[in-house]
């Protein structure tokens, strides 16, 4: 079966790529917390995906989020996962009354397009220690249609 080309999957290895990129370039910054704030907002999510006999495995790494920051959703031919989670800092030095605070929002998000039609009424998804497992079984196709010639 050919699968129709899609230009907006080459956009979106660009836009992989380019992030890869900044990343390694903010690796040779000395910038200490300003870039590992600015580096988390360009984190891209590491994702394997597996095919099976009747099912795909997807395992997707979400280091320091919970299950309640993540959503997945599944949309034609596509599945969509996004991770937001509020992270603060709070201290206070013994010698006054000064507090720091510091509070930033992390993000993750990616939509992968599937390669075969799926059952979406069996999919699940697991989290277990910063790793998230969606198992996605193949829709059958049936034992197909006769279609009458008239």
């Amino acid at each position: 079966m050919a699968t129709q080309y899609n230009p907006f999957e080459d956009v979106e290895r660009f836009f992989d790529r380019m992030g890869d990129q900044f990343e390694e370039m903010a690796g040779d910054w000395d910038g200490g917390d300003q870039v590992d704030r600015l580096t988390a907002a360009f984190e891209p999510m590491a994702v394997d995906i597996v095919e099976q006999d009747e099912q795909f495995i997807l395992t997707a790494d979400l280091p320091g989020f919970e299950r309640d920051d993540i959503e997945v959703r599944l949309t034609d031919d596509r599945l969509h996962i996004e991770a937001n989670r509020e992270e603060e800092t709070e201290e206070e030095e013994e010698t006054g009354r000064r507090i720091r605070r510091e509070r930033h929002h992390r993000s993750m998000k990616r939509s992968i397009r599937l390669p075969s039609s799926i059952d979406s009424e069996n999919t699940e998804a697991r989290m277990n220690r910063g790793v998230l497992t969606v198992t996605l079984p193949k829709q059958s196709s049936g034992s197909g249609h006769h279609i009458e010639i008239k």
